[in-house]
């Protein structure tokens, strides 16, 4: 649109972006001291003389705890903002009460198993127990317990509930917010999407240009595919020798536990090994008989047809898994991209006008697992910070808030084991072994050793599917498949994993369900009319000649699917659940900015509808 087009401007002292554990570690902690003992406020709002700060946060989703996970966590600075935590007061969470690592092996014999792992299941196979080993130990730096279990999206409401009843902030959900308002380097505030449009942004008869919310601080907390954020990155760049480079998708479903299932609440299980050497499962069982549970899908995966959806599914039917599932009922489903660079993808924290937050900032530690309670802790220090700048009549500079926030950020916990944490991972970008064996070297000696590896974008890693199946499937037969596939207008993955030799999913309209009934039965997903498609292509063209569409094959939702007369692949938001993986399943790079990848993944209404996943 042009910037000429008359909007709505409207002034708010400090403007949140996106409503998750950051946000609520920030709003948490500022609320509680915006006012004195003697009731005057900490300082006069320059917004509305007389009153305190005016504090705004606006979130994409319909609600503000749609679409999010299941956790497990210490929950460190969460149990230090409430260190009179009940659990019991909060649905679907508890304490951590038994914790298990497995080494699952492949019952089904399709897997493509390095040397390594064949050998681990000959020697440890004679200690299994339904294809299963249960690791005599937990590594110290992988351990949770004592810890919690939750649902972020029932935290999310808990923790919510509780800030607007303080009246001191207002959350508004189904506000998608397109980015920031910058005057060189500075940021004054945030752009809301506009309504009223076409699908490719043209406004149409019920045009509404969205507001402009001018703020002194505008607090980035919309997580590692945010419309703000990336702007950001783009604009100021990323700190010398940092990338965004390792990403995930997490898939995952809750589900009611069939009557005699033996896992108690407070179990968490970590799986390795299956269906993929490099795919990581989790399992984590609440009161009242219900289980949060999926899978990991990263970024070196090197399979241009990484469906995780059905790769989940494959693992529930692992036997160790299966006889407590099988019985169960779907009653939840959904997907998130993860940003797995740890350190290695800390942005610029803050500048004139702004400060980051939580994962999108790079907090999440990558050796232990942990991205929640650290996202929580950046929140509370830079409510502190905010604090302590109104208290002291100071702006909200980037000097300042470098002196306040970052400072305080580096003193942390949360810094300091993620240094120990930086490297190791790096082994993941040379071999799953050499992932695996780095990843233990780190934990073990606490940050002294790694296994060295150098971070590739994943677009340069996705080889192409005959490449990938050289030695299963031959060079025609995959040309047939495709030509097959393509003339019936669907993805690849299923047939390839059919022909690979992945047994087909005994569909019991239960708990195994098609991807098409996870939609409407599980992920409950809706869009709102009137607003532009978030997901669009940066070149077409490129897009046209691809020949991966991991685009296709990676999508959570099927939302991005194959075009029957070829060339550029469709979208339909009514199935998308915003996780953002498409944005790097992208085996073509950005025309303009060779880092990031063709899919552009913008402001957009939307997605889950479940407070639950």
């Amino acid at each position: 649109m042009s910037d000429e087009t008359p909007r709505v401007e409207m002034e708010t002292d400090i403007v949140c972006v996106g409503f998750g554990p950051a946000a609520g570690g920030f709003l948490t902690t500022l609320t509680r001291g915006l006012m004195n003992e003697d009731g005057t406020p900490v300082a006069e709002s320059k917004a509305m003389p007389g009153m305190p700060p005016q504090v705004i946060c606006y979130e994409r989703a319909d609600d503000i705890g749609f679409g999010v996970s299941g956790v497990v966590t210490k929950g460190r600075a969460i149990k230090a903002t409430f260190p009179d935590l009940d659990l019991s007061q909060i649905p679907m969470a508890c304490d951590v009460r038994e914790e298990k690592v497995l080494f699952l092996k492949d019952p089904v014999g399709a897997s493509r198993r390095p040397g390594l792992f064949k050998v681990a299941d000959k020697v440890l196979g004679g200690f299994m127990k339904d294809d299963a080993y249960e690791l005599p130990f937990i590594p110290k730096f992988l351990e949770k317990h004592p810890g919690m279990l939750f649902s972020i999206g029932q935290l999310n409401q808990w923790v919510g509930a509780n800030l607007m009843g303080t009246g001191m902030a207002q959350i508004w959900p189904s506000s998608p917010v397109a980015e920031p308002l910058m005057e060189g380097t500075a940021v004054k505030g945030v752009r809301m999407a506009d309504q009223g449009v076409d699908k490719d942004g043209t406004p149409n008869a019920g045009y509404m240009p969205g507001m402009d919310m001018k703020a002194a601080l505008t607090v980035v907390a919309d997580g590692p595919v945010g419309p703000v954020g990336q702007k950001l990155n783009r604009k100021l760049g990323m700190p010398e020798g940092n990338h965004q480079r390792e990403w995930a998708v997490g898939m995952k479903c809750v589900v009611d536990l069939p009557e005699d299932c033996p896992w108690e609440p407070g179990t968490v299980l970590h799986t390795i090994g299956y269906p993929e050497p490099e795919i990581f499962g989790f399992l984590y069982v609440y009161p009242g008989n219900v289980a949060s549970l999926g899978i990991f899908v990263p970024s070196w995966f090197d399979n241009p047809v990484r469906t995780a959806y059905r790769y989940m599914q494959h693992w529930m039917l692992h036997p160790y898994l299966w006889k407590g599932l099988k019985g169960g009922t779907l009653r939840s489903w959904g997907a998130k991209s993860l940003n797995e660079s740890g350190k290695a993808g800390e942005p610029i924290l803050c500048g004139d006008g702004f400060a980051r937050i939580g994962e999108g900032s790079g907090s999440t530690n990558i050796l232990t697992g942990s991205g929640v309670d650290e996202a929580w802790a950046t929140g509370v220090q830079l409510g502190e910070a905010v604090l302590e700048l109104l208290r002291s009549g100071r702006e909200f500079t980037k000097e300042n808030l470098e002196n306040t926030y970052v400072s305080r950020r580096r003193a942390s916990w949360v810094e300091q084991e993620a240094e120990v944490a930086k490297k190791s991972r790096d082994g993941f970008t040379k071999s799953v072994i050499s992932g695996f064996l780095g990843m233990g070297l780190t934990g073990l000696t606490n940050g002294l050793l790694n296994m060295p590896g150098k971070a590739f974008k994943p677009q340069d890693r996705i080889p192409s599917v005959e490449d990938y199946y050289r030695d299963v499937i031959p060079a025609g037969e995959i040309a047939a498949i495709r030509a097959e596939c393509a003339k019936k207008g669907a993805s690849l993955h299923d047939a390839l994993m059919d022909r690979a030799g992945w047994p087909e999913i005994p569909l019991d309209g239960q708990l195994l369900v098609s991807h098409q009934d996870a939609l409407l039965m599980g992920g409950k997903v809706q869009a709102n009319p009137g607003y532009g498609d978030h997901v669009r292509f940066a070149d077409t063209a490129l897009c046209a000649g691809c020949r991966e569409q991991v685009c296709i094959e990676a999508c959570s939702g099927q939302a991005i699917y194959t075009n029957p007369d070829g060339g550029v692949p469709l979208f339909d938001r009514e199935k998308c659940v915003h996780c953002g993986a498409c944005m790097w399943n992208c085996s073509k790079s950005n025309p303009e900015d060779p880092e990031r990848t063709n899919v552009k993944f913008m402001a957009g209404s939307g997605g889950l509808h479940s407070v639950e996943n």
